[in-house]
């Protein structure tokens, strides 16, 4: 009996293992008809695969794609960008499955930019094109014939840019795919005659640059708005209230604010070598309310040169200025963090850590805002039971 409990459980364990979305390999995968594809790769992200077969006499290229969705009722695509190894210029072929017939289907798309997908003909014929599903693997297959523009084959390679997504909106529109380093990377050069069994990740590198200038940015912006500003702000609220901490909470306030600042201009600047980098990629909420988190940080900073005295007329209009505009700062600065958290899509420890910090900071908020208030009625009536003198 114990024998034949260990068998089971073996048997299962590696049945688990070796499931079929896990085995899938070049050899593995097999296709109706008669058709031949004697290429095959693995390409190195998405866990994707293009067999092909390519007839130099009269440059058509028959390939069949197969990757599974990033999630499922997802699409995937493959695409030839006849002058860069980016989906902005891409002719591409895009697959998903009806959610209410469940018939696998291709729409060609001319990738004008990220914002601009435009289906229609391609800028090179394309005929056989079908999808199919393969649901033990839980993927999707692309089959097309392509005729391969003379100046390409001329050189015997071509752009290839491949990419899965969430789903399919109820107008047609394929939803945004992650921006992951997977996703960005998964790009390459295909060889024709198959010579090279690789994949040249001739946009590994950007990706790579890219992924890290957006984590410095998140980095940055995520100290500056999301942490230094609310603490200089619970400087001026809270020390400001003991005699013996002025004028030191001033000073401290000022530093803590400025640093904020200019930390936070070296997050925006790097945003905006991200947005010019990446043309057609925006995130137009996430972009507006840094720019207003700019310009109202910049106008405190010039405010503090304009600070009246305490006992002018206008410092009272001048307070409600500052903290106004303070205040929003702090507000549309924690926003705009989680906004780009959701963007960046780190691991799950990072969110959970940040939701921490803002947590901590907001109990100890609270904490002080009771002492605050505490000290403040304590003061009010010792005054009135000990009115001054005349």
């Amino acid at each position: 009996m114990a024998s034949y409990l260990g068998v089971s459980l073996s048997f299962i364990f590696s049945a688990l293992l070796i499931s079929p979305a896990v085995s899938q390999s070049c050899s593995s995968q097999t296709f109706t008809g008669d058709k031949s594809y004697p290429h095959c790769l693995a390409l190195p992200n998405l866990k994707a695969f293009l067999h092909y077969s390519y007839d130099a006499a009269n440059t058509t290229l028959a390939v069949v794609f197969s990757a599974p969705p990033s999630k499922p009722g997802g699409w995937i695509a493959w695409a030839i960008n006849p002058k860069a190894t980016t989906m902005a210029g891409s002719q591409a072929l895009v697959a998903s499955k009806d959610s209410k017939t469940g018939v696998a289907s291709v729409t060609t798309l001319n990738i004008i930019s990220y914002t601009s997908l435009v289906p229609g003909k391609l800028s090179f014929d394309v005929w056989d094109v079908k999808a199919e599903e393969e649901a033990a693997a839980g993927t999707l297959r692309i089959f097309a014939k392509v005729k391969i523009p003379a100046d390409l084959a001329a050189n015997g390679k071509v752009n290839q840019v491949w990419q899965v997504g969430p789903g399919v909106s109820p107008n047609g529109r394929i939803q945004p795919h992650d921006f992951n380093t997977p996703n960005l990377n998964a790009v390459g050069s295909l060889d024709l005659s198959g010579a090279t069994t690789g994949v040249s990740a001739s946009g590994g590198g950007v990706g790579n640059s890219r992924i890290h200038k957006r984590n410095i940015h998140g980095i940055l912006n995520a100290v500056s708005w999301g942490i230094l500003f609310p603490i200089g702000a619970m400087i001026a609220r809270y020390m400001r209230i003991f005699e013996s901490a002025d004028p030191a909470w001033f000073y401290l306030h000022v530093s803590c604010q400025f640093s904020a600042y200019v930390i936070g201009v070296a997050g925006w600047a790097t945003g905006l070598k991200l947005g010019s980098e990446s043309k057609g990629i925006q995130f137009n909420s996430h972009r507006n309310i840094g720019i207003a988190l700019f310009a109202m940080a910049t106008l405190q900073m010039f405010a503090m040169l304009l600070r009246p005295r305490k006992d002018h007329k206008l410092r009272f209009f001048w307070n409600i200025y500052h903290h106004g505009v303070g205040y929003s700062i702090l507000i549309l600065g924690i926003i705009n963090v989680f906004k780009g958290l959701s963007i960046l899509n780190p691991e799950h420890t990072y969110k959970t850590a940040y939701i921490a910090v803002i947590a901590t900071l907001g109990g100890i908020t609270l904490l002080l805002e009771a002492v605050t208030w505490v000290i403040v009625l304590k003061r009010k009536s010792d005054n009135s039971n000990n009115p001054p003198k005349p």
